[in-house]
């Protein structure tokens, strides 16, 4: 019986089942994620990540990111935090880069098991996150329910943030499906509810696109910080509170967002190759 070797891990709850296929000609096909990622017959998990021989000469590995439900993903900040941690301690660098389809991204362990990613470039022209038509992405044109005029940013991939007053008071599981496939967003969009704490701390709930609520969103994060900063509500810098617990955002003067937070390897495992079709 073929089995394929599996870790799993997290970074502030937002859960991976990590697979190495770098000495592996074998592909992960998209139709096994929502089999891995199943909670009750599978392992469980918000995605799953394909850990694969670099393209570029100056990465350490490629992430290729699966949703839990089999839709790929351009960038996931936690998931690069664990991989970081995975590839330095395989490897004793303290600094790599994984590219991805998003591009390459910079990774430096620090102490404490806190990982720092530099998450690329921010984007907000309608065209680059991508939106259906033009408008003013500060105050994008969408309402529904309470939810209105949000933030519209590209962090690697299409997010859209709404400022409310507090955001456990919101239905997101109801509302979130709905805006995510909303027309404005041709690929889709993940959806952010944000409060302001305090002057330096954002409350923050994420509907990712293909795989739900999750306890923490990375990606999401940097955009909430660059959508507070963009209405004036913050600074460059805050930290941002998850369902899963914190992390540190900062947008640097050269319109880079670097996102620090744990990584944390839970345990591992193996699975019947049959499982996935293998």
């Amino acid at each position: 019986m073929d089995r394929i070797p599996f870790r799993k891990m997290h970074g502030c709850g937002n859960d991976f089942v990590v697979l190495d296929r770098r000495r592996s000609d074998a592909a992960i096909p998209a139709a096994a994620a929502p089999v891995l990622a199943d909670r009750h017959t599978g392992i469980g998990c918000d995605q799953i990540i394909v850990i694969e021989a670099p393209r570029d000469p100056r990465a350490q590995a490629f992430m290729r990111i699966l949703n839990a439900d089999g839709s790929e993903a351009e960038a996931c900040g936690n998931a690069t935090r664990c991989i970081a941690a995975l590839l330095a301690r395989e490897t004793g660098a303290s600094r790599l880069k994984i590219e991805t389809v998003a591009g390459l991204l910079a990774a430096e362990l620090l102490a404490g098991g806190q990982v720092a990613v530099d998450m690329g470039e921010v984007r907000t022209g309608w065209r680059d996150i991508p939106l259906a038509r033009a408008m003013n992405t500060d105050r994008a044109d969408l309402v529904l329910g309470p939810l209105a005029e949000p933030v519209c940013t590209n962090i690697g991939n299409p997010h859209a943030t709404f400022f409310v007053a507090q955001v456990e008071t919101i239905d997101l599981a109801k509302l979130g499906p709905t805006l995510e496939h909303h027309e404005l967003f041709p690929q889709r969009a993940n959806i952010g509810v944000a409060a302001i704490a305090g002057p330096d701390t954002i409350r923050l709930r994420v509907w990712e696109r293909g795989a739900g609520i999750t306890r923490a969103c990375g990606s999401g994060a940097c955009a909430a910080l660059v959508a507070a900063h963009r209405r004036g509500l913050c600074g460059r810098a805050a930290t941002v509170v998850v369902d899963g617990g914190s992390l540190s955002i900062a947008w640097r003067d050269d319109n880079r967002v670097v996102m620090t937070g744990p990584a944390v390897e839970s345990f591992t495992g193996s699975f019947d190759a049959a499982l996935i079709g293998g």
